[in-house]
């Protein structure tokens, strides 16, 4: 091939993510042209409602998946976290890419940290894992919701809209805006969602030569963190309509999983770890959604 043709959703941190995977495979692959195709999504268009009333994460891939279909596209970059856990026909993901920082940011324009919010203080979040957590450590806190892309999220709390919002680490890095950090929440305190901060690249299964290309870019090391995630998730059915969260980090040869199912309203939260052979994160994922479910998850994701 020649020409590769990315399909991206028009947000800057889609185009961000887009543009370093085109770079990545430029240097690998000299010679190799690679354009990006923006694309606007449902998920990017309808803001007034949270993703899991209006149909989840899958909205941000929809179209972008439609172009490769019609041969208008050759592969799609996203955000992992907002890929379903059960890709459909005929969809691969032949390459994820090293993972950044999974954290989650505290960020305000007054306060340092969670716990120097005062009673009472308005957060801004849509994220039902994220307010599960800060229900969970911060009951007295006042939540709302809060849609758009980075920038937009930024905007709506320099306006005062908000105390404090939750962001991705890895997202305000990626822009360029890591100094609104004030604060990283850590596992294992607080926990990212499945697959967080990692990038991955979609294709069709029968084009082998797409993906001989981006197969390059496959990190091995992270792959193997984010699928015990995602089998964490999908044994649990885990969707952005239940708060689930996850993270595995490698121990020597071995995978260590902590997971999380949390409730919204009460703040009440499962927790479960479990550690495995590298080589069947599959399994080990598995195993932790066991210990959630039998642990009481089951009632929350109810």
């Amino acid at each position: 091939m020649s020409i590769l043709r990315i399909a991206t959703r028009k947000s800057p941190l889609a185009l961000w993510q887009s543009e370093h995977v085109a770079e990545r495979l430029r240097q690998v692959h000299p010679g190799l042209e690679v354009v990006l195709v923006p694309m606007s999504t449902r998920g990017d268009e309808i803001l007034d409602r949270s993703l899991a009333a209006i149909g989840g994460k899958g909205l941000f891939l929809k179209e972008l998946e439609l172009a490769m279909l019609r041969g208008e596209a050759d592969c799609a970059v996203h955000s992992l976290k907002d890929v379903p856990m059960e890709l459909e026909a005929p969809f691969a993901l032949p390459a994820i890419l090293a993972r950044a920082d999974s954290a989650d940011a505290f960020v305000s324009n007054r306060y340092e940290s969670l716990d120097a919010l005062p009673p009472g203080a308005c957060v801004g979040t849509s994220s039902l894992r994220r307010q599960a957590q800060l229900r969970a450590l911060r009951p007295d806190l006042q939540l709302r919701d809060l849609r758009g892309n980075v920038n937009t999220r930024l905007g709506k709390l320099d306006a005062g809209e908000y105390d404090a919002i939750i962001l991705a680490c890895a997202g305000l890095e990626r822009l360029e805006l890591g100094a609104r950090i004030r604060d990283r929440l850590r596992a294992p305190q607080w926990l990212p969602a499945p697959a967080q901060a990692a990038v991955a690249i979609e294709c069709r299964q029968d084009a082998g030569d797409i993906i001989n290309l981006v197969k390059a870019l496959d990190d091995t090391p992270t792959r193997a963190c984010v699928e015990a995630e995602r089998a964490m998730n999908r044994a649990l059915d885990g969707s952005c309509h239940v708060p689930v969260a996850g993270l595995a980090q490698w121990q020597g040869q071995d995978l260590w999983l902590q997971g999380l199912v949390g409730g919204v309203a009460d703040g009440r939260a499962v927790r479960a770890q479990a550690s495995g052979p590298a080589s069947d994160p599959e399994a080990l994922g598995r195993e932790v959604a066991r210990q959630l479910l039998a642990g009481g998850a089951a009632e929350l994701l109810a």
